[in-house]
């Protein structure tokens, strides 16, 4: 019976000619493709910076989570499109797009990224409408006389 091989080999780092890490993330209806380099912590979304398309503050720390948890808020520049959905929905796939360039570039953050669920897509999307209702799981309003 032969014994399934042993793989040690460290994972080859990914880079484009730019020496940039390529990821996209995804969340509800929004698809971000984002690259990241090591730089000065410019993070520029569909050619704006972060404050300029995301106005809400929760949206912006949202973007932020996975460098701060790495600790290197300032160390890589992000240069981002996303498009679909909305505001929250492009934040949540920012976030993800942006922990797995993070693991593209340094496969040392994965465990830390991997254990507060940043590098998981978040499948809820939106429940479907329903013949009979008015909403997803709202009815029409009821009365017995």
């Amino acid at each position: 019976m032969e014994q399934p091989k042993e793989t040690n080999e460290v994972q080859e780092i990914k880079l484009d000619n730019k020496n940039r890490a390529y990821a996209t993330g995804k969340r509800k209806q929004s698809i971000a493709r984002v690259w990241l380099k090591k730089g000065k912590g410019n993070i520029s979304i569909n050619g704006k910076t972060i404050e300029n398309y995301f106005f809400r503050p929760v949206l912006q720390m949202i973007i932020n989570q996975p460098l701060e948890v790495i600790q290197s808020s300032k160390d890589y520049d992000i240069v981002a499109t996303v498009k679909g959905g909305g505001l929250s929905g492009q934040a949540g796939a920012l976030r993800h797009g942006i922990s797995k360039a993070l693991c593209i570039y340094d496969i040392g953050l994965r465990p830390a990224l991997k254990k507060i669920g940043f590098l998981t897509r978040d499948s809820r999307v939106v429940e479907r409408k329903k013949p009979g209702l008015a909403k997803a799981r709202r009815s029409y309003q009821f009365s017995k006389r």
